[in-house]
């Protein structure tokens, strides 16, 4: 991504800083990318301390002597007691952060009967509490310091009307639909505005191997306007909710998805027709996948 992919003027967000959760890879990555381009300081935080490391290089270099700067900050927002030591450095690197993103999260494709508690808790406590938790943490230390910000939080068309085999996600997600429209109300008139965005199809490596685990490009299918988001139209959104000049909105919930939602549903029920020999092949992916991520965070 440049400059040129994005429809803001160069140094619009000059001096801001943000934190984005999940930043060291995937969709994170992407909006981090654009806030720095636009001159931001962007704390992108994770549990892998070397993806966030070399994510930061690499979009503070792309950057160049007029863009912004990232830093990678490690955190597993599963442990309050990290978010809130994470949040102290961030603080004491430069003072209040001016907007948050909710992006970090965790997904995968099962039949809901086959789901243990433990894969239930891997969705819902990162997507649900955790990104709770961070909000929180952040909200208090804005309202004692009198401080203007944005929460912008990922979630997914879902949150409308459910998706079948996504379950822990579609509860999880819809929460934060919840708390998106809740605390916009709550916490307005003090200077923090709350939105959400709802991405259709962005295929990253990592939800691909999850959500589309019978391998394969994972193409959209149905949708009206016959393609894949691209990166920069994401970005683009998540730069307007979070920066100046748009500053009445206010609990929304934005599709970006080409109408996908309207013209399918945009969920995973298409999978009513899966066997059970389909599943199993897609538990023996994403098992692979796992173990990829493990020995990643190990090395």
């Amino acid at each position: 991504m440049t400059l040129d992919d994005l429809m803001y003027k160069p140094g619009l967000l000059a001096g801001k800083r943000y934190l984005v959760t999940g930043g060291g890879s995937g969709l994170g990555r992407v909006m981090s990318e654009a806030l720095v381009l636009l001159g931001a300081t962007v704390y992108i935080c994770g549990r892998r301390e070397s993806v966030l490391e070399e994510t930061a290089r690499a979009l503070t270099a792309a950057a160049g002597p007029q863009g912004g700067r990232a830093v990678g900050v490690a955190c597993d927002i599963r442990k309050e007691e990290q978010i809130t030591a994470m949040l102290d450095r961030v603080w004491a690197d430069g003072g209040a952060i001016d907007g948050l993103v909710n992006n970090a999260a965790g997904n995968f494709v099962s039949r809901t009967e086959d789901l243990s508690p433990r894969g239930f808790d891997a969705i819902a406590n990162i997507v649900f509490r955790g990104s709770f938790m961070m909000t929180l943490d952040c909200g208090k230390r804005w309202l004692a310091e009198g401080r203007s910000a944005a929460v912008v939080s990922i979630l997914t068309t879902w949150v409308w009307n459910g998706s079948a085999f996504t379950v822990p996600s579609a509860m999880s997600k819809a929460g934060l639909h919840a708390m998106t429209q809740s605390l916009a109300v709550e916490w307005a008139g003090r200077g923090i505005r709350f939105n959400a965005i709802a991405p259709g199809l962005f295929p990253t490596e990592g939800m691909s191997a999850r959500l589309n685990p019978g391998g394969g490009e994972h193409k959209t299918e149905g949708n009206p306007m016959d393609r894949n988001g691209r990166m920069p139209e994401l970005a683009n959104l998540a730069v307007l909710l979070l920066g100046p000049g748009a500053d009445y909105i206010n609990g929304q919930t934005i599709a970006i998805d080409g109408g996908q939602y309207q013209a399918t549903g945009g969920n995973f029920s298409r999978m009513r027709s899966w066997s059970g020999e389909d599943w199993q092949r897609a538990r023996e992916n994403i098992a692979g996948q796992d173990a990829k991520d493990r020995r990643a965070r190990l090395a």
